[in-house]
């Protein structure tokens, strides 16, 4: 193994990260432009802490999101930048956006259970396009008879939305946030559209608000209710912490 010193380390850190399109972990770092060089990953790790200090009064920085660190914009700069891009006025449907705020929430889901909550049924082009966007993923099979597969979301799912994880994504009784969550899935979904139906974000924000409710209403009525059958829905995790996701710009 060679050794590097520190500012080599620094400069091949940083380029690394700038040049690829997609976050690097320590551990992806380490045993690719550093493979052969005699380097720890408490020193990585440190070496990343320098750059995000170096980087946190520029126009990009170097953030930590799910599946390690990348190079981004500041969110305060995208209304500026949206001119470099000529994409044609987003769209998605209604239906793909509700499916994904489901199992975003409620994960992890079967597609019974989306449909349940939706109150409609889902075609399977709205699962797949969130599978190709690779945004969901199965994660398992439900122990009921056919045994249906169960839907989670993502690292590149937390990644595109700036958060690292799950519980960071903003509650449900964060209204404002969920808007702004729902608004940056609208710029990335426009490729995979149903072109019949457009979305609301109000609709899509009282989808998951509503069904939020409804699970608490419906335990507190099943202790005068022991017919109640409520099989087909799936427990709500731990409430995420409140924070906005950020919109941020990738670089």
């Amino acid at each position: 193994m060679k050794p590097i010193n520190p500012i080599q380390l620094k400069q091949l850190i940083e380029a690394s990260l700038f040049v690829l399109a997609k976050p690097l972990s320590v551990k992806a770092i380490k045993e690719t432009v550093l493979a052969d060089f005699s380097v720890s990953r408490t020193r990585i790790q440190e070496t990343l802490d320098e750059l995000q200090q170096d980087y946190q009064e520029r126009g990009v920085q170097l953030v930590k999101v799910a599946s390690g660190y990348r190079f981004q914009t500041q969110e305060i700069l995208s209304p500026y930048l949206q001119p470099l891009w000529q994409d044609k006025a987003p769209k998605y449907s209604r239906a793909t956006l509700e499916t994904l705020a489901v199992i975003a929430y409620r994960q992890p889901v079967t597609r019974g259970d989306i449909e349940y909550i939706r109150g409609v049924a889902i075609s399977s082009q709205i699962i797949k396009s969130l599978v190709d966007r690779q945004w969901i993923k199965v994660v398992g099979h439900k122990e009921v008879p056919g045994k249906p597969a169960l839907y989670a979301t993502t690292s590149a799912f937390l990644d595109y939305f700036n958060v690292t994880k799950l519980a960071d994504l903003p509650a449900l009784t964060d209204v404002d946030s969920l808007h702004a969550l729902f608004k940056k899935a609208q710029l990335a979904m426009d490729d995979i559209v149903e072109l019949d139906e457009t979305v609301d974000l109000n609709e899509a924000v009282d989808l998951v608000q509503m069904e939020d409710l409804g699970e608490k209403h419906v335990a507190t009525d099943s202790h005068t209710d022991k017919h109640h059958d409520n099989s087909d829905t799936v427990e709500a995790q731990a409430e995420p912490n409140s924070r906005d996701a950020d919109n941020a710009t990738q670089h």
